[in-house]
């Protein structure tokens, strides 16, 4: 097919990249005209425009046009659940494809995030692949033998809008979501979730990176918020294990940068996921007083690989780029 670009919409910045088979040509990025939603269909066009002007050559120019938004569409063509709200409601596939003259595919950013990593990235040659993206919100994809689930509803791989599982103590009922519910795992595992945690035991607002940094000089109060954090994801991992068995679990997003993350989670998940020869989440939950007596097995028996994303902040925008594979 040639030349491929990908196209991530953000609530601060558009990012556009140009793809020649996995090597990335060419990137740029613009502010997000926010709340304006003609503005924005002007900006990703003029992103495109940009990138395709870099191919003078006609038998190079970018021939497809993949993007990443943070929302879906709806059977109706219509953008649902996006956090940039001026997209909500709008025709946005019908109109960004008038303008430049071609296909678009749009798809969640967390669903390209995914495809991304499993085409190309840690979860490469993997049959089943759950992405996770764990930053300012939480949310997921799920791809099969390269293929992206999507779901008649639009809504495959929304993980951090269930409810927290296994919950206990202070957990219940959990903390408000902007979706209108409680506990949702993205109040628990999101970057503000993990700040807000460590401002209800310490009555200290910090950063999630400084909670790490913290933690990693020593700070006990800091290292019991991570603990916290660690269960937690293990738990809400052991749900996905336990419904879809993938391959591999790729996180990316802000707190994807916790190294320790990948050790103390995958030790901590197989006390929840379902096996005759796995320990019970009672004994797990009874074992809570320490990181080390919380570990049910330094080797753990589940073969789900727990992996940091290759691409990092790029993914979603070559992820994009991919859905015209």
């Amino acid at each position: 097919m040639g030349i491929r670009i990908g196209i991530d919409v953000g609530g601060t910045k558009i990012e556009g990249v140009a793809l020649d088979g996995s090597v990335e040509r060419v990137r740029l990025r613009v502010d997000t005209p926010r709340g304006d939603y003609v503005a924005t269909l002007d900006a990703i066009a003029g992103v495109v425009s940009a990138l395709e002007s870099r191919f003078p050559n006609p038998e190079s120019r970018p021939v497809s046009v993949g993007m990443g938004i943070p929302g879906a569409i709806n059977s109706a063509g219509f953008v649902k659940n996006a956090n940039s709200t001026w997209l909500i409601g709008q025709p946005l596939q019908v109109d960004l494809e008038a303008r430049l003259g071609r296909p678009v595919r749009i798809a969640n950013d967390a669903n390209c995030f995914a495809l991304s990593e499993a085409v190309d990235g840690a979860a490469a040659g993997a049959e089943v692949v759950f992405g996770v993206i764990a930053g300012t919100g939480t949310g997921g994809g799920i791809v099969v033998r390269g293929q992206l689930l999507t779901g008649p509803n639009a809504v495959a791989g929304e993980w951090g809008h269930n409810p927290l599982p296994w919950t206990e103590g202070d957990e219940i009922p959990g903390p408000p979501c902007y979706c209108g519910r409680r506990g949702c795992i993205e109040t628990f595992l999101s970057g503000p979730g993990l700040s807000a945690d460590h401002e209800r035991h310490t009555r200290e607002l910090v950063r999630p990176a400084d909670i790490d940094e913290r933690a990693l000089a020593g700070d006990p109060d800091a290292a019991r918020t991570l603990e916290r954090y660690e269960h937690r994801m293990a738990r809400a991992l052991a749900a996905v294990i336990n419904l879809l068995d993938p391959d591999v679990i790729v996180l990316g997003g802000g707190l994807s940068n916790i190294e320790r993350l990948y050790v103390n989670v995958p030790r901590l998940w197989g006390a929840f996921v379902f096996a005759a020869d796995a320990h019970t989440p009672t004994r797990a939950i009874e074992a809570r007083a320490t990181t080390e007596s919380r570990i049910p097995n330094p080797e753990s028996w589940v073969r789900t690989r727990f992996v940091r994303a290759l691409h990092g902040d790029a993914s979603g925008v070559r992820g994009a780029a991919w859905l015209w594979r």
